[in-house]
């Protein structure tokens, strides 16, 4: 009897210590899922970017340098390369190879479909290039490399579209290089984050806008990103998932842009480029920049645009749309080409979107020490 009543008492004190531990994890649990532990795909409305200094602006920005740019990646982008054409499969492959020959390592993809459209089917490629595969979240930066397409026999002239989205690619390819050694470091610093570039076929309409004359290229990867798992073998989360903010870039290159606000809840976002272009002038990094100068205006609305970010949009991806308002005054013409571009502009941009993405990484270049800062590492006596 005593017995039996002593193994009783044991069996309900070790019962009291299992149930002591099981709220113990659970309290601890929930602790750590309110503070640290939200679910990955939360996380990019809780993501904080770095503020860089001075110094490591300047480090940063040493390297890109918009004459090399030019030669290296904007004439090649300046053809006629609608879906299927020579001079499309020619940019694909400078944009491929400009990628491919960087130290940090992307990883280039094709997204190769054939769409009817009102010429028959055609054949178009997206490009998809991320730094760090693994990594579950993604900045993603955009563009679209086809030129609009006229009939030879309409005009009888080549359409360079450089606004329209030749610049924005080369801005896109000179960032990676540029920034090389930056991303390189991130990679492997940042496992959890990673930089991804998007290059879009067909965003123009072959004949006339329409839902099904446009937006080629954009349309398909973002179903192909919805339905393909991420990270790889999940079951409930895809690619669309991994992305923290899908920046688009469209009709860059006129002097004089102004970025205005589509979205709200990316709002904060497009004032940090803004604070940024402010801290690039008062450093003096910005040329032909005079103080009644700014490219973006957060407070100002602007109507949406149908664009490649669209088919995002509508699957719930957070969109920073980089598209003056209003276009440039050549859109959609034959003065779309190399004469009518400001070079000053494009330069000034490229600085800025480049000081983004890495403060958007958390991505801090490395200072090179001057000579005072060696005199002063040495010991004291």
């Amino acid at each position: 009897m005593w017995k039996g009543a002593t193994t009783s008492m044991a069996e309900r004190s070790h019962s009291h210590y299992i149930m002591r531990l099981f709220y113990t994890v659970t309290i601890w649990a929930t602790f750590i899922h309110c503070t640290n532990g939200i679910p990955w795909t939360q996380e990019k409305f809780q993501h904080r970017a770095i503020t860089l200094t001075q110094g490591e602006i300047r480090a940063a920005l040493s390297h890109t340098d918009l004459e090399q740019m030019w030669q290296r990646d904007l004439m090649p982008l300046l053809v006629t390369r609608y879906p299927g054409s020579a001079g499309s499969q020619a940019v694909q492959e400078h944009i491929k190879t400009t990628l491919g020959s960087l130290g940090a390592g992307w990883e280039v993809t094709e997204d190769k479909f054939v769409s009817q459209t009102p010429y028959g089917p055609l054949p178009f490629t997206n490009l998809i290039a991320t730094l760090n595969p693994s990594a579950k979240r993604r900045l993603v930066l955009a563009c679209h490399y086809d030129s609009k397409y006229y009939p030879p026999q309409w005009h009888g002239r080549e359409f360079q579209g450089a606004t329209d989205s030749a610049v924005p690619c080369a801005m896109m390819l000179e960032l990676a290089r540029a920034l090389d050694e930056e991303l390189k470091a991130q990679k492997s610093s940042s496992p959890n984050l990673t930089l991804q570039m998007l290059f879009f076929d067909g965003e123009e309409a072959l004949f006339q806008w329409t839902s099904t004359d446009s937006l080629y290229g954009s349309r398909h990867l973002a179903q192909k990103m919805e339905t393909t798992p991420h990270p790889a073998g999940a079951t409930d989360t895809n690619q669309l998932h991994g992305i923290d903010l899908f920046v688009l870039l469209d009709l860059i290159g006129a002097a004089g842009p102004r970025f205005g606000n589509q979205f709200p809840s990316t709002a904060p976002w497009l004032s940090r480029l803004q604070n940024i272009e402010k801290r690039l002038h008062s450093m003096s990094q910005l040329v032909e920049h005079p103080n009644s100068v700014q490219y973006f205006w957060p407070d100002q609305f602007v109507s949406h645009i149908l664009d490649d970010h669209i088919p995002f949009l509508n699957r719930g991806v957070r969109i920073l749309h980089l598209i003056p308002s209003p276009f440039p005054s050549v859109w959609h013409t034959f003065d779309d080409n190399e004469q009518n571009l400001d070079r000053s502009t494009i330069q000034n941009l490229n600085k800025i979107m480049q000081v983004f993405v890495l403060e958007y990484l958390n991505a801090r270049p490395t200072v090179p020490s001057t000579p005072q800062d060696d005199l002063q590492t040495l010991p004291q006596h």
